[in-house]
């Protein structure tokens, strides 16, 4: 089992930064891909950005190239999201999951190739 937990979100401007963190416990982290999932009112939970096991391979959402970075620290059991430039349209809660196949890294933005998930934190942007 893994236990992920979010922390970070709040509110900011448009134009504004936040990191998000999420803290693993449990299962080898450092063998484990994750992901960055984010899901507004009456949307469905769409994928924000992956990063491999080790650190080195990152995917990231055409709607946030360039102003998101996923990063991790597997000293520190931790995943970040930076989040630069953020938009309205950024307003979501942000989840963090893992995947359980330790050492493998596929790069999917699909929630079922996720399984252990966060509850979440909020991020609002104000225009």
């Amino acid at each position: 089992q893994v236990q992920l937990v979010e922390s970070g979100g709040g509110l900011v401007q448009a134009g504004g930064s936040l990191r998000l963190s999420c803290a693993a416990s449990g299962r080898a982290f450092s063998r484990l891909s994750m992901a960055w999932f984010r899901q507004a009112p009456g949307k469905e939970r769409t994928c924000v950005s992956t990063i491999s096991w080790s650190g080195g391979r990152t995917y990231y959402a055409d709607s946030v190239k360039g102003r998101f970075s996923i990063s991790r620290d597997n000293a520190k059991n931790t995943v970040y999201l930076q989040m630069n430039s953020l938009k309205p349209e950024d307003t979501a809660a942000y989840y963090c999951a893992a995947d359980s196949r330790a050492g493998y890294y596929s790069g999917s933005f699909e929630t079922r190739d996720y399984d252990y998930w966060g509850q979440g934190t909020q991020v609002t942007v104000s225009s």
